[in-house]
């Protein structure tokens, strides 16, 4: 069984449900950021235990949180002595729009993994896009480098739709199988 950490940053609760949806996919250990940029004491020896680390951030103004950037920041030490090289990475980003620029998040997670040197995990599900197609499918909201999830903005973590969190589940579920196939 491969050891998986999902790190992620959640400002209103909606992107700590979609990493909980991860979390049991991949049979994770969440290690959330806190509202101050900072991860809990032992979080750092958590990634560098881990054969794979799932990102996920809010995607505010065409962007990771900024509290997501400090960690990202952070994890220069590690960059410097390349402690996460050949790890796999994946990751998530959750919006009030449909599209709200979420890819521009994604890209980001995926840039951060390259500069670790790390081998990212893509969706790998195909999206849902015929008319039959509902808010409760699988990959409604059509990701392919990574898992995208929508929250109306006067919508609580409760009222998330389903699909958006059955495909998070598959999503770590994939993780998992590519881990532990590695």
């Amino acid at each position: 069984m491969a050891d998986i950490v999902v790190v992620f940053h959640s400002g209103y609760g909606h992107t700590q449900r979609v990493a909980q949806a991860v979390a049991d996919g991949a049979s994770a250990q969440l290690l959330a950021i806190d509202a101050d940029g900072n991860l809990p004491a032992h979080g750092w020896e958590l990634l560098a235990a881990a054969d794979a680390i799932i990102m996920g951030a809010p995607t505010y103004m065409g962007g990771p949180s900024w509290q997501f950037k400090k960690f990202a920041d952070a994890s220069s030490k590690v960059w410097y002595v390349q402690g996460w090289k050949d790890k796999l990475f994946a990751g998530f980003s959750n919006s009030a729009a449909m599209n709200g620029d979420k890819d521009a998040t994604l890209t980001y997670l995926w840039h951060l993994a390259m500069q670790h040197s790390g081998l990212w995990v893509s969706l790998g599900i195909m999206p849902s896009n015929s008319k039959a197609a509902t808010r409760h499918s699988i990959n409604y909201v059509g990701g392919y480098n990574g898992l995208l999830t929508t929250s109306p903005s006067d919508a609580s973590p409760a009222e998330m739709a389903r699909g958006d969190l059955d495909t998070a589940i598959a999503f770590g579920e994939r993780v998992a199988e590519v881990a532990r196939s590695k």
